[in-house]
């Protein structure tokens, strides 16, 4: 079995990879377009647009929580997320860094 050597990369490839893991579901990418959507937002609201039962979409709200790019409150029963505006705006720079950068690299490639 292979060991994931992270150590080897830098910092920001790290958290490049750890944003683009924790959208890589489609139900992740759905949850996100519905706090978006929404100054915040109880899970059941969530639980009632998505075809996924209640436990499911508390696991994924809880990965997108863990990589920074919701922010969330328990109020007694009530569960509320908001999306955190932030950590999208840093991604969505270091994304289009690395894509700029890819591309400039590819234009000199075959």
């Amino acid at each position: 079995m292979a060991i994931a050597k992270k150590e080897a990369f830098s910092k920001k490839e790290q958290e490049i990879a750890a944003f683009a893991k924790a959208i890589a579901h489609p139900a992740r990418v759905a949850i996100l377009k519905v706090l978006a959507g929404k100054t915040e937002c109880v899970c059941g609201q969530i639980v009632d647009v998505l075809p996924l039962a209640q436990s499911t979409v508390s696991q994924h709200l809880k990965e997108l929580k863990a990589a920074g790019l919701i922010n969330g409150t328990v109020e007694g029963p009530r569960s509320c997320y908001c999306i955190n505006w932030k950590a999208f705006e840093k991604f969505r720079n270091e994304f289009n860094s690395l894509f700029d950068t890819l591309q400039v690299k590819n234009n000199s490639c075959c």
